[in-house]
């Protein structure tokens, strides 16, 4: 399965889970399932840990400090990092905007000098592929903020400014969870 075909597989559950995320909300383990559950947040970043179609999977996630643009109203934006070990996905990054992008439109993310491009698709942006999503992450282990500017479909830029700091403790914790070697 291709990295692209990943990134579309559960969008509802990528909601749930930034929800949670968003939210700060702990949910205690069903005896029955897996659900998602915080595990610990790491400066301004929280960790989850879940199972989609019986599937392991490791989330970390954070909200913008500070966002910019002259927009009348907004849903939640996120920035999500995702291991996926049963589908061989790892640091899959995606963005959740709280718009739909416009169609066609390209995301720039920029982490100090270093300049990324995300692809759309509705309210959504990911990277490009599997290098692409390991050179961003490797960015952000090392930078101390990272600026996310899109385009709403209704024309509006967009510019969200997120705090690194804990990305690297946070990204460590969700690769033990999942086996990750990093």
């Amino acid at each position: 399965m291709t990295q692209t075909a990943l990134r579309r597989l559960s969008i509802d559950a990528r909601h749930i889970l930034t929800g949670l995320v968003l939210a700060g909300i702990v949910i205690a383990p069903a005896r029955a399932a897996d659900p998602p559950h915080a595990v610990e947040t790491f400066g301004v970043w929280e960790t989850v840990i879940g199972a989609e179609a019986g599937k392991k999977v490791c989330y970390m996630g954070s909200v913008p400090d500070k966002s910019g643009g002259r927009y009348a109203a907004r849903g939640k934006s996120a920035t999500l990092v995702t291991h996926r070990p049963g589908d061989q996905a790892f640091d899959v990054v995606s963005v959740e905007a709280g718009y739909t992008y416009a169609k066609g439109a390209n995301v720039e993310v920029v982490i100090g000098d270093q300049k990324f491009e995300l692809f759309t698709d509705g309210g959504q942006a990911w990277a490009q592929d599997a290098k692409a999503d390991k050179a961003l992450v490797e960015a952000m282990r090392k930078g101390r903020s990272m600026i996310i500017k899109g385009t709403s479909s209704r024309g509006t830029s967009t510019e969200d400014t997120y705090s690194l700091s804990g990305f690297t403790a946070a990204y460590q914790a969700i690769g033990k969870s999942c086996d990750v070697k990093s």
